[in-house]
């Protein structure tokens, strides 16, 4: 028999430690109804048949892309031929704030970052130590799918300034634990693996996106054969940059250029808040270079887009394809060029939180578009719903009915978007409806557009507006502000 090297060694001992009993997980469960609030199953104590019924429990694997914007999602083959051909493609999903830490934060609790905290990539207002040490990683979606007899998996990038100084620290929840140490990097970067830091060089076969992919695989294929259900939660960190695409797919998009809508490098920004009006056109060279580094972003995504295709082979190799359930979006958007802003995020604009999002699995119908409202404070409440689950904390809803092709009378009309980074026009609080976007900034300055007839944004309409129409968005976002729990629900839900 061959030598095992480290990381297969490492890899073989998560594997192993980690498989347990589907009865056990079922008191777990049952412990969990009488001591935890917040993810429970319905009808309290758990009965007899219903900890039988875990065997039908769908898997759920959730991809979390790093920095990726609608547009450049529906350019990836994989994304589109196998997940939104074969389930359904979500037209308008929002990121309460477009930042990863927070936009990961509320993904695993399902709350705004208002209400959670998270309001920054670092310390003092956010980032890893905070969500860790307010107690956060006491309550989230991985937890609760534990409590519910789940094989949990983590794979990628967590949230920003992880591992505090601890490179062995696996959060509570995860029974398979692949941290990123090192966010960006992906050559010469250490993974923590179940406890225990493994390195990785800088020869081909280390490149971060291909070793995840195998990672999450091999979980797939461990995980397959049990009694239990599985949930992976896998997050590579394409296309944030540096945007380094393998080798094998540089100059892929060599001719490509960035999306050129009409807001592109905006001519007339005179009715903008401040920020905007002081700045100059994007030169000649600085669209140039916008059109490079999004050749290199979709180049970078390829490695990603493969990574599904495999994921998808695996489950139907395993026989576990058709109960499955896979969703595949974003941290945040990203701005390129638009409003004259040459690149960047947590803004309020279309790009920044706009993000794509695409489920396929059992009783979605293949080829399907939703039109409604979504958010990511939506993840969590679905899987936990998939699982047969409750998660009584989150400020969002299942997405269940939606992804039945259902469209409930009564789905949310408006959205909140939040930004807490910096001061005055850096903050800002917004209302998204279905067909308007009113802003107010920290610094008193404030933005209106009619999405119906302006859907790029290049009209800011709060002067000439109806005034009713005004008042009506003004009392939306003080409703919103400061909403937890069903009151977002209900403040969402005004007709």
């Amino acid at each position: 028999m061959s030598k095992l090297t480290d990381k297969q060694v490492v890899m073989k001992r998560g594997g192993e430690g980690f498989r347990v009993k589907r009865v056990l997980f079922a008191c777990l469960a049952c412990l969990a109804v009488l001591l935890v609030a917040g993810c429970s199953g319905a009808g309290g104590a758990l009965q007899e048949e219903e900890a039988e019924a875990s065997a039908d429990q769908p898997n759920v694997i959730f991809v979390l892309a790093d920095d990726l914007d609608y547009a450049s999602a529906q350019q990836m083959p994989n994304l589109r031929s196998l997940l939104a051909e074969e389930g359904a493609s979500f037209e308008n999903t929002f990121t309460s704030m477009s930042l990863c830490c927070p936009s990961r934060a509320t993904i695993l609790t399902g709350q705004y970052a208002h209400n959670n905290g998270i309001k920054g990539n670092k310390p003092p207002d956010g980032g890893f130590e905070v969500f860790r040490d307010e107690g956060l990683e006491e309550g989230t979606i991985a937890t609760c799918l534990q409590e519910e007899g789940y094989r949990t998996g983590f794979f990628g990038k967590y949230l920003n300034g992880y591992p505090g100084g601890d490179p062995t620290y696996v959060p509570p929840g995860w029974d398979d634990w692949y941290g990123k140490l090192n966010e960006q990097k992906l050559y010469d970067y250490g993974i923590n693996e179940n406890g225990q830091e493994v390195s990785y060089g800088s020869e081909t076969g280390d490149f971060y996106t291909d070793v995840l992919s195998g990672q999450a695989n091999d979980f797939v294929r461990r995980a397959a054969p049990e009694d239990q259900p599985f949930f992976a939660f896998v997050a590579p960190t394409a296309p944030h940059g540096p945007a380094m695409p393998a080798e094998r797919h540089e100059g892929t998009f060599a001719s490509e250029e960035a999306p050129r809508p009409p807001s592109f490098n905006e001519e007339d920004v005179s009715d903008k808040p401040s920020w905007r009006q002081e700045t100059e056109r994007l030169s000649e060279e600085e669209v140039s270079e916008i059109d490079a580094y999004h050749q290199k972003r979709l180049e970078s995504m390829l490695a990603v887009d493969e990574m599904v295709g495999s994921l998808v082979e695996e489950l139907e190799a395993a026989g576990e394809l058709d109960n499955t359930y896979i969703a595949f979006t974003s941290d945040n958007g990203w701005l390129a060029g638009v409003h004259r802003i040459k690149e960047g995020k947590d803004r309020v604009y279309e790009e920044s939180a706009h993000v794509p999002l695409f489920i396929r699995g059992p009783g979605v119908p293949a080829g399907s578009e939703v039109e409604e409202l979504t958010l990511n404070t939506d993840f969590a409440p679905t899987f936990a719903e998939l699982a047969g689950a409750e998660f009584g904390w989150s400020d969002g809803r299942s997405l269940a009915p939606l992804m039945r092709g259902e469209s409930p009378a009564d789905w949310r009309s408006s959205v909140l978007l939040e930004g807490f980074v910096g001061k005055g026009d850096r903050v800002y609080e917004a209302v998204r409806t279905g067909t308007h976007k009113y802003v107010e900034y920290g610094n008193g300055e404030t933005e209106l557009y009619d999405l119906a007839n302006d859907p790029y944004e290049l009209e800011n309409v709060y002067e000439t507006a109806d005034p009713a129409l005004v008042e009506d968005l003004q009392a939306r976002l003080e409703a919103l502000r400061d909403c937890s729990g069903d009151g977002c629900r209900e403040a969402e839900d005004a007709p």
